[in-house]
């Protein structure tokens, strides 16, 4: 479990295809306190260490993951929001975030609103109805309140200390981010439709 609240940005040093995809990502964590087979939430997915160094982590990337994330872009050089999972007593500044993407939305719009930055995702169709005014969805990892919601596009704003603590900073029109619906909202609807 996480909280998405990003606490490093890491950099994808080396890709390699064996069977599965294997990333490294070189970090500002101090990797003697991370064991093999701690979960990283590396651009919100969660991933499994496999193997470490003085500075870097490696990760194994099943096909299904990479088919339904936004990792099938990772090229070296990229950089990306990284999260260490939730220990029991650590404070909750975000929302419960589990790692696991329920697909990409992509940026259509851009624009800035004093310091701030508006901007306007579209979710697809299957995951839109999950996504409300005012409720909670990871994107790329990062916790953020939803401000609108049009049909399958919302909005979300982001500060400067967002931009800067992340990778939000990098964002263009037309990337896909990974999106991760509130299990809250899951919950909901699946009632909703049982009621129904």
């Amino acid at each position: 479990m996480f909280t998405g609240i990003i606490t490093d940005i890491g950099t994808i040093t080396e890709l390699k295809q064996e069977g599965d995809l294997r990333a490294r990502v070189s970090c500002g964590y101090d990797t003697a306190g991370i064991d093999m087979g701690a979960s990283i939430a590396s651009d919100g997915v969660c991933l499994t260490v496999v193997d470490l160094g003085a500075d870097w982590y490696e990760v194994q990337v099943s096909r299904e993951t990479v088919d339904l994330t936004n990792l099938s872009d990772w090229r070296v050089g990229r950089r990306v929001n990284l999260e260490r999972a939730l220990k029991v007593g650590d404070e909750l500044g975000g929302h419960i975030v589990s790692g696991h993407v329920d697909g990409v939305a992509e940026v259509i719009v851009m624009r800035d609103e004093g310091d701030s930055t508006r901007v306007t995702l579209r979710a697809p169709k299957s995951l839109a109805k999950f996504v409300a005014s005012k409720g909670s969805v990871a994107l790329n990892g990062t916790s953020l309140t939803v401000n609108e919601v049009d049909g399958c596009d919302f909005g979300i704003n982001f500060i400067p200390h967002t931009k800067v603590a992340t990778t939000w900073g990098d964002v263009k029109v037309g990337d896909h981010v990974n999106l991760e619906i509130d299990t809250l909202a899951r919950y909901v609807a699946r009632l909703a439709d049982m009621q129904g």
